[in-house]
């Protein structure tokens, strides 16, 4: 694995980015909970010019919500996805990445493709055992609980670009 080649990050939202539970309030919109440091490491990504995209089965405007104040874009976040591959490879053409070039966090069988075929394959302590036995790095973290946030500084640390610049940040956040 070598993190020194990774130019964008990209991830699966239930069981990644949240603990994989579900709220559903009176007018059935699923609700999730998210770690706020692993929402840093995104806007330290973004900060930093990496391309962040979002590619869930998840379907709520929630989800796109909470993506847009960690600085992903909405057009990279990809609600009710069956087959991620194809949205991984149009995130990819947006960029002008090649699958090597990205590092994807996924944690069950519908991201086992993404995870083969991305340039560096996460998972959460908490993945399912036929995501771990193909995953490049498995975080110490599970889902929701700072997995993002391991794996992103450690990759920004490895290309020396964990700094953070409060003036920037306010600009952006």
């Amino acid at each position: 694995m070598n993190l020194l080649k990774i130019k964008a990050f990209a991830f699966d939202i239930d069981g990644v980015a949240t603990d994989g539970g579900v709220f559903c309030d009176s007018d059935g919109d699923l609700l999730r909970t998210y770690d706020a440091k692993d929402g840093f490491a995104i806007r330290m990504a973004v900060m930093n010019g990496f391309p962040v995209g979002v590619i869930t089965g998840g379907s709520s405007e929630s989800i796109r919500k909470r993506m847009r104040s960690s600085g992903v874009k909405p057009e990279d976040v990809f609600l009710h996805c069956r087959d991620k591959r194809e949205q991984f490879h149009l995130f990819c053409e947006r960029y002008k990445l090649q699958p090597e070039d990205v590092m994807y966090f996924g944690d069950d069988v519908p991201d086992m493709d993404v995870l083969a075929e991305c340039g560096c394959g996460v998972c959460p302590a908490d993945a399912v055992e036929e995501v771990k036995a193909i995953a490049d790095w498995i975080s110490t973290r599970p889902g929701g609980k700072g997995c993002l946030r391991e794996c992103i500084e450690g990759t920004l640390r490895a290309q020396g670009k964990w700094v953070f610049d409060a003036g920037e940040y306010k600009r952006k956040f």
